[in-house]
């Protein structure tokens, strides 16, 4: 893969060496809590409730973004496509979309990790790429993800909630926010990725240092984007790129992803330009590590 002038690209085994208008306000009619008042500590919704963008929580420096995607036209469309959905009494996951929003903000932003779209089990997504919430069975991507980071120096993981790395400044992000029930990618190409595409380009046009993992053909889209952004501003990255970790691809070429060692590589090269600690064992307690205050929402 071509090298840019402040970008890294590594496809690697387990080695440790890098080879250098205002929105239209959409909503269901009022038959349930305010998103935006839920707290882990009540009972908490396993569903997306109702389609009120502007009022969901997210961190300051992603609303510039999110609020010029919403007064769009394809913003209005995503908007009356949701609002349908949710009329019809569709459910909806996850309970909110914006998660990774809230919890990384856009100035802490180190890594990336690209999904595709929320799990469609009910309990399984709660808004961050590739996490469930604690208890929950693994999905089997995940557990992948688990054995391909045993495969660094981190120790196996005791929960299925990447909620402490994105806490830390990995941004676990779908590039379509939202799915209904037992139908994967029934939401997409409904407007999403024109959003995530604008939030992907936020990040790199200002986050440096930062690594890109990249999984299977739909993550690796957006290399381009990816690239073209960061160059132009500056920013120096590395682009790790292997197939998705889902069973049906994590051992077939032409990049497997077992044994990619995506995660020493990311952790390594971070380290060496003063950003330690990422891409560790996740698990209960560990959010208590980054310093954040307040207890997890959903």
């Amino acid at each position: 893969m071509p090298v840019c002038t402040r970008s890294w690209s590594a496809r690697r085994s387990c080695a440790r060496t890098i080879r250098a208008r205002r929105s239209r306000r959409c909503s269901v009619p009022d038959r349930a809590l305010d998103q935006t008042q839920l707290d882990l500590g009540e009972r908490a919704p396993d569903r997306l409730l109702r389609w009120e963008p502007e009022r969901w929580p997210v961190a300051p420096g992603w609303r510039p973004v999110i609020d010029e995607f919403l007064a769009s036209d394809a913003g209005q469309r995503l908007g009356e496509f949701m609002t349908a959905r949710l009329a019809a009494g569709a459910t909806v996951f996850p309970p909110r979309p914006f998660r990774a929003l809230e919890e990384t903000p856009p100035e802490r932003v180190r890594a990336v990790v690209l999904g595709q779209d929320p799990y469609h089990g009910r309990g399984q997504a709660e808004g961050l790429a590739f996490s469930v919430p604690d208890g929950v069975a693994l999905p089997p991507s995940l557990r992948n993800i688990f054995r391909e980071l045993a495969c660094g120096e981190g120790p196996p993981p005791s929960g299925g909630s990447l909620l402490p790395w994105a806490r830390q400044g990995v941004l676990l992000l779908n590039t379509c926010l939202t799915v209904e029930e037992g139908q994967p990618a029934s939401h997409a190409k409904r407007g999403w990725e024109r959003l995530t595409d604008a939030l992907l380009a936020a990040v790199a046009s200002r986050a440096s240092p930062c690594a890109y993992l990249l999984w299977g053909g739909h993550a690796q889209a957006k290399a381009g984007l990816i690239r073209e952004v960061a160059d132009r501003n500056g920013c120096e990255i590395l682009l790790l790129q292997a197939n998705h970790p889902s069973p049906l691809s994590a051992r077939r070429p032409p990049v497997p992803f077992l044994g990619c060692g995506h995660f020493a590589q990311a952790r390594e090269w971070l380290a060496r330009r003063g950003v330690a600690g990422l891409f560790g064992a996740p698990g209960p307690g560990a959010a208590a590590a980054t310093g954040r205050d307040g207890g997890e929402k959903v």
